[in-house]
């Protein structure tokens, strides 16, 4: 199996587009990886996890074609994740197609957002639910519960195929005791994870910074989930963390955790 990290950023990308921030400012000037579009990530070329407003352009970026996706899976329903307007451009009369050519897979709040933008539109759209699992051709998947958003199912992602296991862990601050004690079950390849706050403290629980993604990976090590051979790389990060991809680099590399870039391939 291999994962693709699409893009890197948090909501509104590094540099932020009014950002007047080191990190913007950094990455204006440097490019290269600090320069971080809308967070997704594609698996074996056919699972895309979620649908950005800057997916075209990732697609035209790294050479990828869209037709090659069996299914769109989502996390949540926040803007920079779910950009359902641009969902009707796989269908006539923008191409040559009368169905939707993959499966959508989302927690109710996405799927009431799609069907009530699309209300007649051919689609294939299941819904999910943390701690139930399904299956999508080879692939079996377990949607896991994140800490996010209070009042919605906001679902970390956890992909199996052929004996390979990733954790895609984007959007979440520190789970709640039922998902770690779940995850116990499970062994890792590879652990993707947000960073969205990079060195900086703030009051909204629902996403991490440096300190907390130690915190939760120094427990999935403690716990087994995560061992010697499992590798752990990084996501979403924002422009108002104060952290340069050099600066992420330079904090993870004793740690073991590898700061992720947009484009960045990775085999397991």
């Amino acid at each position: 199996m291999n994962i693709r990290l699409l893009g890197t950023g948090a909501a509104d990308g590094i540099p932020g587009f009014f950002g007047n921030d080191m990190v913007s400012d950094y990455a204006r000037h440097h490019g290269g990886k600090d320069i971080r579009g809308r967070t997704a990530a594609l698996v074996d070329d056919v699972l895309q996890i979620d649908f950005p407003p800057d997916t075209l352009s990732q697609l035209n970026r790294f050479s990828l074609d869209a037709r090659d996706w069996s299914a769109v899976l989502f996390t949540h329903s926040d803007d920079d994740h779910l950009a359902v307007d641009e969902i009707q451009y796989a269908l006539f009369p923008f191409s040559e197609l009368e169905y939707l050519p993959y499966t959508i897979y989302a927690n109710p709040n996405v799927c009431g957002e799609i069907q009530a933008r699309y209300p007649h539109w051919p689609m294939d759209i299941v819904v999910t639910e943390s701690f139930h699992s399904f299956a999508h051709g080879d692939y079996q998947i377990m949607p896991v519960k994140a800490t996010h958003i209070e009042d919605e199912d906001c679902q970390n992602l956890i992909i199996e195929k052929d004996g390979k296991r990733l954790l895609y862990a984007t959007d979440t601050g520190i789970w709640p005791e039922q998902t770690f004690e779940f995850l116990k079950a499970y062994r890792f390849d590879l652990l993707v994870i947000e960073c969205t706050d990079g060195f900086v403290q703030s009051t909204y629980n629902g996403h991490l910074n440096i300190e907390g993604v130690l915190q939760v990976v120094t427990r999935l090590r403690h716990d087994g989930i995560l061992d010697t051979k499992s590798r752990v790389v990084t996501t979403h990060h924002g422009h108002h963390g104060n952290a340069r991809h050099c600066d992420l680099e330079r904090v993870f590399a004793e740690h073991g955790i590898e700061p992720g870039y947009d484009g960045m391939l990775i085999e397991i």
